[in-house]
């Protein structure tokens, strides 16, 4: 099955969890607390029994890490040369807050680099894909379109920030040396998407995170032409040593 097939196929699954999601988003829920206390609800168990259930089914063979599979069995203690990334509802807190900007993460990893990415939205109803060269956007189901990263305006970068960091994270980026002009809130993978769509330059993550949280909206902005680097500058792989990044830089096209 070719990435592009692949990718029509899992933008369909990513929507269908999706729907599972917002069912469960548009009603009272409870929200728990896992073993590291980052939150859980109803809707990440929902939206991700129905993506390992389309993966067994669309490509058997291939191995899956899926973030509440692995906090419930654990993870392998090294990576498959080829392997998906799930995260069924990155940004859990968005979504308690109900704001919106939650999205469900998709990712198929070869030799360590996402070669395939889709990233929807559900409360918004946008969907991002990239693989082989092509990103891709659509918004309220319309048909795809192309998306691009910029180069930074000469006058500074645009930065993505979540809510819960964006003191610390500018501060961190201007000391690096970032020239910053601005900045967009955004919530979970959402921002690497506005790099890939062109519309922010700089994404800096000085927190953990995990792989499955990246590497679908990786997959989305490296297609747009973007890069997501080590703080020294080497490609951020995947498949390492426990799945959980180091801390790295986003960015849209170099100038």
């Amino acid at each position: 099955m070719t990435l592009a097939h692949l990718a029509e196929q899992l933008t369909e699954v990513a929507r269908h969890a999706g729907a599972e999601i917002l069912k469960i988003y548009a009603a009272d829920f409870t929200t728990q607390r896992k073993a590291d206390q980052s939150p859980v609800t109803e809707a990440d168990l929902a939206a991700e029994a129905v993506i390992l259930a389309a993966l067994r089914r669309l490509t058997p063979d291939i191995p899956v890490i899926a973030e509440e599979q692995a906090q419930a069995e654990g993870l392998p203690a090294e990576a498959a040369q080829r392997f998906w990334l799930v995260d069924p509802l990155d940004g859990t807190k968005e979504f308690v807050a109900r704001n919106g900007e939650f999205t469900v993460n998709i990712a198929l990893v070869e030799g360590g680099v996402p070669v395939l990415g889709v990233v929807h939205l559900p409360a918004l109803d946008e969907t991002y894909r990239g693989y082989s060269g092509n990103a891709e956007r659509s918004i309220k189901r319309a048909p795809f379109e192309p998306i691009a990263a910029r180069t930074p305006p000469t006058d500074g970068a645009i930065m993505t920030i979540s809510r819960s960091h964006a003191a610390k994270e500018l501060v961190k980026a201007e000391e690096m040396g970032e020239r910053i002009q601005g900045t967009i809130v955004a919530g979970s993978s959402l921002k690497f998407c506005r790099l890939a769509e062109g519309v922010a330059d700089l994404y800096p993550r000085f927190g953990t995170t995990m792989e499955w949280d990246t590497a679908a909206g990786h997959a989305v902005l490296a297609a747009a032409g973007g890069t997501v680097s080590t703080l020294e500058g080497a490609p951020l792989g995947y498949g390492k040593p426990g799945f959980r990044n180091p801390h790295f830089i986003a960015r849209g096209r170099r100038g």
